[in-house]
């Protein structure tokens, strides 16, 4: 009997933005679509007019159950989500109609996957802005996913698949102890606890993406100083002393292959070369500025920890570019291709290892 391909939703996210024309471009490319299928969650009237500005030839194929959805390279299959009122949005201009748009389509298909009706999902970006003036008070994706799957513990990992720029035979993974959140409030919600809990989420994911099999050689972890010159023996702070060195102590008695505190102007040069799997940051600047450097435009932004596979794009909504045309989809179609591996060795995506003392 023929095992049919798994089935992720992709969320449209905010109408205004470039997310449904990095839908529109990537749907174009016939690689993926041997591999997995695919049903866009949004409005289909905002898909028709993306799949015309890409001069796209794929057909929009309304359906009313995601289990209905029979994708291919011409044929879009779309639940539609929201009112009508998101058409007449105007393109390229924040928006709190965009914003809840971006909401409806997130909470549909996070519903989608908690009911296993989908496997897994792709999210388009949203606006924050337009988010909370829609009355959605969550700082981003990560927080609202948590939020609706009920969980605590999670974390937001950018990945870059390996290549030139990447040596390590798994790719790179960059983990982030603290979201999104202003600098001033890293110090505290920066604990030694939190920093093991990231480990262990960066290590579980960067397990299923390297190897399919547990028994393998665990995923090596560096850990990220958060101090200048790592604090310069407490000089410039005592923060690697007293909250992530002894993390990073605890994490290697959980089994982590745990190191550090490193110096993090380095650190991310020698984890491209290969010597690490992943990286634990100490906040969100510190991991994305280096990884974006790297591979902007292939990056994908993973949520670790959730009940459900969540993939994304590594950009924002580039209203500066959205709807002219110009926007990219390397990032989506790495995300897809994310989305299917963790789908297909969804079984390892759980801690295995000791408690955390």
């Amino acid at each position: 009997m023929r095992r049919m391909k798994p089935l992720l939703a992709i969320t449209m996210g905010d109408p205004t933005g470039v997310g449904p024309e990095t839908i529109a471009r990537a749907w174009e490319h016939p690689a993926w679509h041997a591999h997995v299928r695919a049903v866009v969650i949004g409005h289909p009237a905002i898909m028709r007019r993306a799949l015309q500005l890409v001069q796209g030839s794929a057909q929009i194929v309304e359906v009313t159950s995601a289990r209905e959805a029979a994708s291919s390279v011409t044929h879009l299959p779309c639940l539609a989500c929201g009112d009508d009122r998101v058409v007449a949005l105007p393109p390229a201009r924040v928006d709190p109609g965009g914003g809840e748009a971006a909401y409806c389509c997130v909470t549909t298909a996070c519903e989608l996957a908690r009911d296993g009706q989908v496997d897994g999902l792709v999210t388009a970006p949203l606006h924050k802005a337009a988010l909370a003036a829609a009355g959605h008070h969550y700082p981003g994706h990560t927080e609202l996913l948590a939020k609706l799957c009920g969980v605590a513990n999670v974390a937001m990992m950018l990945y870059l698949g390996p290549g030139e720029l990447v040596r390590g035979s798994a790719g790179l993974g960059v983990a982030h102890a603290t979201l999104h959140c202003a600098l001033r409030d890293v110090f505290a919600q920066l604990t030694p606890a939190r920093i093991v809990q990231t480990a262990q989420l960066a290590h579980v994911v960067m397990r299923a993406i390297g190897s399919g099999t547990a028994a393998s050689a665990p995923p090596r972890v560096g850990v990220c100083a958060l101090n200048p010159h790592g604090g310069e023996d407490t000089l410039f702070g005592d923060e690697e002393a007293r909250i992530i060195r002894p993390a990073v102590e605890r994490g290697r008695r959980a089994g982590l292959d745990l190191h550090g505190p490193f110096p993090a102007d380095t650190l991310l040069a020698r984890a491209a070369a290969g010597e690490f799997d992943a990286l634990v940051a100490m906040y969100h600047d510190q991991g994305h500025i280096a990884l974006k450097l790297l591979g902007m435009h292939r990056a994908v932004n993973i949520t670790l920890g959730l009940p459900v596979v969540r993939t994304s794009v590594a950009h924002g909504t580039a209203h500066d570019l959205a709807w002219t045309g110009q926007a990219r989809c390397d990032s989506m179609l790495a995300a897809i291709s994310v989305a299917a591996q963790l789908v297909a060795r969804k079984h390892l995506l759980a801690w295995q290892g000791p408690t955390t003392t």
